[in-house]
């Protein structure tokens, strides 16, 4: 069987650039690495409740957030948020920005910069995508409908390929399995290529269904930004040795 590898891992530090930009000494690099996981997880994790009964299950506060990224100075932890919906997470005159600013210096008891990037095509976001299609799943809707609508939505953007696979009880069936559908090209194995990956579970009657979506968005240019580090100590491809004839 061939190994599957994160795409997104697999490109960092070479054509991506990393998610938690900061240095710290060996004794305190734990301690910051579990900080920034925390912040991640109270962000994507945290749900709108009616009630206690309610509590875990309801909407989340901050949706259609696709990544966090985190940098650290020696006087603050900055976080941009990279969100389909700005205005929700701004609230009505920065409330609730502020609220979430407060709160997470209470996880972290430091000092929190939190600024917000708004994504204008969610449709070429792969982590939006799989929520999307797991909301889709969640309200008992068609897995071979909701695939093709998904898919025509992202070629309609401008992608170069697309794939999706479902894994699990797909349509109350008894025994679990995987249906996996593809558009245009996913050179997965091809570092110069663009591949977003995301991944999504839909909580249903009969359990969880895994959604994971790969969207190719073309290949990385000799101009971009990411992976700027990992370029200045690539090797010349010119031979230093002169040979004579």
């Amino acid at each position: 069987m061939g190994q599957k590898v994160n795409p997104i891992g697999f490109r960092t530090g070479v054509t991506l650039d990393w998610k938690s930009r900061w240095y710290a000494p060996k004794r305190e690099f734990s301690d910051l690495l579990l900080e920034d996981y925390k912040i991640r997880q109270f962000i994507l994790n945290r749900r709108e409740a009616s009630s206690e009964r309610d509590r875990g299950r309801g909407r989340r506060m901050y949706p259609m957030v696709s990544k966090i990224e985190i940098e650290r100075t020696r006087d603050e932890v900055k976080v941009i948020i990279f969100t389909a919906r700005p205005g929700v997470l701004i609230g009505s005159r920065g409330g609730k920005i502020e609220e979430l600013q407060n709160e997470l210096q209470a996880l972290t008891g430091r000092r929190i910069n939190p600024k917000i990037e708004e994504i204008t095509r969610p449709e070429l976001v792969a982590q939006l995508v799989a929520e999307s299609i797991a909301e889709e799943l969640m309200r008992r809707s068609s897995f071979r409908r909701t695939i093709k609508k998904a898919m025509e939505a992202t070629m309609s953007q401008g992608a170069k390929g697309m794939k999706v696979q479902l894994s699990g009880r797909l349509g109350g069936a008894e025994m679990s399995r995987r249906e996996k559908q593809m558009v245009g090209s996913v050179p997965l194995s091809t570092l110069r290529a663009n591949v977003d990956y995301g991944f999504a579970e839909a909580t249903i009657a009969q359990g969880q269904i895994g959604v994971q979506v790969w969207i190719n968005l073309g290949t990385f240019s000799e101009d971009d930004e990411h992976g700027a580090d990992a370029k200045t100590g690539q090797a010349s491809k010119k031979s230093k040795r002169a040979y004579k004839g």
